[in-house]
């Protein structure tokens, strides 16, 4: 076998990276040698490969469903939004250029041979390949640039799976207008259908998904149940509306933690660890009240460090965090975060401002350089007395004149030795603390360490648990595979990857849109205006 196919939506979060990292995973579990694809994400949640490469951090997640390292292969063109209306594009794991949506589309060209490269590496790697589209395929202003949905597909010659969320309400329809605004060449890829997040009797359901096989042609291949506490690392801001998933408390009490929801939130996701703890309530919060009446507020990474600064102040949010750490409560910062946190930030790069004052609660300073860091570390937490782990992602350089260090990049022994101060990563003073390391908080020792000081500053009665992160995150892996051998024509699935794309599909009316014109040069007016939202849409750079 060397079959692909692609997962396409309904919708932003209908459940591609689920399905796509479900798939993988009972493929691997059937023995199956599987890589997962995105060829363009938009999303401000990245990872860093072995060899320094970046990605999306949901192609992250199904590398590891499919138990194989993740690579810059699978995920070769990554977009991060810095503003309304302009992203920085990683091209292979590196970063290429800065673009805002129509200068973006003018490199379509030179991108495409990239990503087809790419799904041929992994094609001739892989027994299977499992593509996930981006927003919708049936964004028809887009579908002339298109790279990632009925484009790849086409190119490719994939079959294709549209999942849709039944949770949302509307899925007959959304499925049903999703193929028949696809044009006709594009509707003879769509093999069959996905329902995803049904709760209920499924005889109700039953009827309709009748009658949506009749009038599309193609068979409904799953409906997947909702699950609670479903889990796989958030691509966008819409994943955090659902939350954590929490496990009740070993002692007597709970620790609330608040993670300040930027608007440029980058790598949220290291707080997946915290809420894996028992006892640990995680929430995603832009409201004062939650970060002041928190046991810990955490700080995370963003994509444009000053302008969502400005934000904190605008939001009432800075107070909050100064009024914590002036009363001894915890607060946290990664990376961004880290950076905010500290005296001063020189920023021509992101936001391009000059030099702004930061909260002034750790004694650092940020400097921003067009070269971007992107590293893996190993090294040591002499503060907690544990090893530690992390990677970075950033374009800011922190120099600390002050405070403590509690990382050692590389470093001594944790009860022996002293690191070089070259080695030395993160500032705390008091109860507040920042680091550049991503993926800290993974590391089972140090994440208990530091929840166990945190319950102490605060009088909780809290106890750690003993299960490692790694296993949480296996087990919730394999509920994903258990879904789609349970749920899903999963001999339906075998023959689309040894068969490839069922002939003579019909068409669904009205059978597409009409052909839109070339997109206007720079400075056209347009009529009306329209404001993206790019980190809450995944179709477009801006």
């Amino acid at each position: 076998m060397s079959g692909a196919l692609l997962v396409a939506g309904t919708t932003s979060d209908a459940g591609k990276s689920v399905l796509v990292a479900a798939i993988c995973r009972w493929l691997a579990r059937e023995g199956v040698a599987v890589a997962p694809f995105k060829a363009q994400n938009m999303a401000l949640n990245s990872a860093v490969t072995a060899d320094g490469a970046e990605i999306g951090r949901a192609q992250a997640a199904q590398a590891a469903a499919a138990m194989v390292p993740p690579e810059a292969a699978m995920n070769p063109i990554l977009i991060k939004p810095t503003g309304d209306r302009h992203s920085q594009v990683i091209v292979m794991g590196q970063p290429a250029f800065d673009a805002g949506a129509r200068d973006y589309h003018a490199h379509r060209l030179s991108l495409q041979p990239i990503v087809m490269d790419a799904l041929a590496d992994l094609r001739a790697r892989f027994d299977a390949v499992i593509c996930e589209g981006a927003g919708s395929p049936a964004e028809i202003n887009l579908r002339t640039h298109d790279l990632t949905n009925m484009g790849l597909a086409r190119a490719a010659d994939l079959p294709v799976i549209v999942i849709g969320d039944i949770d949302r309400g509307g899925v007959f329809a959304a499925l049903y207008g999703t193929i028949g605004l696809l044009e006709p060449a594009d509707q003879a890829l769509v093999a069959g259908t996905v329902i995803n997040r049904f709760r209920g009797d499924a005889g109700v359901l039953a009827p309709g998904l009748v009658q949506l096989e009749a009038l599309l042609g193609r068979p409904n291949l799953g409906v997947l149940p909702h699950v609670d506490g479903l889990w796989l690392d958030a691509e966008d801001s819409l994943a955090m509306d659902r939350g954590l998933p929490s496990t009740p408390p070993l002692g007597a009490d709970v620790i609330d933690v608040a993670v300040i929801r930027l608007p440029r939130s980058s790598n949220a996701t290291d707080a997946d660890a915290l809420a894996a703890e028992p006892g640990v309530r995680v929430r995603y919060t832009n409201d004062p009240t939650d970060v002041l009446r928190s046991d810990l507020a955490v700080l995370p990474g963003t994509k444009n460090t000053v302008r969502d600064l400005g934000w904190l102040h605008e939001r009432g949010l800075a107070a909050a965090i100064a009024t914590r750490a002036a009363a001894g409560q915890p607060v946290l910062g990664i990376c961004g975060g880290y950076q905010m946190l500290g005296s001063r930030l020189h920023d021509d790069v992101e936001s391009r401002v000059g030099t702004v004052p930061g909260l002034g609660l750790l004694p650092v300073v940020t400097t921003f350089l067009p070269d971007k860091l992107l590293a893996q570390r190993v090294g040591t937490s002499p503060r907690f007395a544990t090893s530690a782990t992390g990677y970075e992602i950033r374009h800011g350089r922190v120099a600390r004149h002050g405070g403590e260090p509690w990382l050692s990049a590389g470093g001594a022994d944790v009860d022996h030795g002293t690191p070089a101060d070259g080695q030395l990563e993160g500032c705390v003073v008091g109860s507040v603390l920042g680091t550049s390391w991503h993926g800290v908080l993974e590391h089972d020792a140090l994440r208990r360490a530091l929840l166990t000081e945190v319950a102490q500053r605060t009088g909780r009665d809290w106890i750690p648990g003993d299960e490692p992160f790694a296993d949480v995150r296996a087990r919730r892996l394999d509920v994903l595979g258990e879904l789609v051998a349970d749920h899903l024509d999963t001999a339906a699935v075998w023959r689309l990857l040894e068969d490839g794309v069922p002939r003579g599909l019909p068409v669904v009316a009205p059978g597409g849109a009409p052909a839109a014109g070339p997109i206007a040069p720079p400075g056209t007016p347009t009529s009306p205006p329209v404001r993206a939202e790019p980190h809450r849409r995944e179709g477009s750079p801006a």
